[in-house]
């Protein structure tokens, strides 16, 4: 059903958040799914219904006029208020819900995920579910453009005002190297800069945490490989081509390789990282905190009991009391 000009529609109102958040009209229509000359006539709708001018089309990168700015604002309070609807009527009438789309880290990915499904299946019985697993930078957009209802991520920056933030734990990062190849001590330092660093890619979140806190240390590190597989950044080190810095939720999801290598605190200051599930405020009402804690109950025998886990892996690793 093709849209009156002069009606303004919730369609539209998405195509023009997205369109001011991907500050393009082919990257919002990416996003949305949708062609670009659909996005651009959807524009051209929004404007007309309103009677004013919303965006520079000719700028690179889009850019908003003054009341596109005004309405952006009101445009996405629109939005959120849909959202929350469209959830309040899924469940109206039983105790679960129609859809739940969930975005889960890497980290998690085989040892944690699966039997957080089966327990959610349990619990909400007649709802269908969809698993997005990937970077947390990348899951984080995908909350907040309304693709995904709920993530488990790192926690990147201070939470949005439409967001609510349920902690999981908290994990300090160590360093991982060829078993035998460092000395633990005062010179372990030394010893590594002799080495070459493994880097976790700073394309993502998680390799830039780690390169903004070397530069805080005044620490140069020479390094010939920036990956984005825990997998293979630890075979590298497993098999002498140097050391690496990573989570202990990362030796945790390799164990297997754990035993081949030696893990040492970081020889300077600590470097921590909270992992948090973060949803949209009031949308799936107990239903977050809900989740949050069944992960911290899997979390607590995985990390703790596990009898061959390293001992500074359960160090270093924090779970929040109930």
């Amino acid at each position: 059903m093709t849209a009156s000009p002069g009606r303004i529609t919730l369609w539209g109102i998405e195509v023009f958040v997205a369109a001011a958040e991907e500050r393009s009209i082919s990257a919002a229509a990416r996003r949305l799914g949708a062609s670009p000359s659909a996005v651009s006539q959807q524009l051209t709708n929004l404007e007309a219904a309103l009677g004013v001018s919303l965006l520079q089309r000719t700028a690179r990168p889009l850019t908003l006029t003054p009341k596109g700015e005004a309405f952006r604002r009101r445009a996405q309070s629109i939005l959120n208020e849909a959202a929350q609807a469209r959830a309040e009527l899924a469940v109206a009438g039983q105790p679960g819900f129609a859809r739940l789309r969930l975005g889960m880290i890497e980290d998690f990915e085989s040892e944690v995920t699966p039997p957080l499904l089966i327990r959610m299946a349990d619990r909400f019985p007649d709802t269908r579910f969809l698993l997005e697993t990937g970077a947390s930078h990348f899951l984080a957009d995908q909350l907040e453009a309304e693709a995904l209802d709920l993530i488990v991520t790192a926690e990147l920056a201070a939470p949005a005002p439409w967001a609510e933030v349920h902690p999981i734990l908290s994990e300090t990062f160590i360093v991982a190297a060829p078993r035998g190849a460092i000395r633990p001590g005062p010179h372990c330092l030394d010893a590594l800069k002799r080495m070459p660093l493994v880097q976790y890619t700073t394309r993502h979140y998680m390799g830039r945490l780690i390169a903004t806190h070397l530069a805080q240390q005044n620490l140069r590190l020479n390094h010939r490989f920036e990956l984005d597989s825990y997998h293979a950044i630890l075979e590298l080190v497993r098999a002498g081509t140097g050391w690496t810095i990573l989570p202990p939720l990362a030796l945790i999801r390799t164990h297997r390789l754990a035993g081949a290598l030696d893990l040492l605190p970081l020889p300077f200051a600590p470097l921590e990282r909270r992992i948090v599930l973060t949803a949209r405020a009031g949308i799936l009402q107990d239903a977050p905190a809900g989740i949050a804690a069944e992960l911290r109950a899997l979390l607590i025998p995985l990390l703790r009991d596990a009898p061959d886990l390293p001992p500074l892996l359960r160090d270093t690793i924090r779970i929040p009391a109930p």
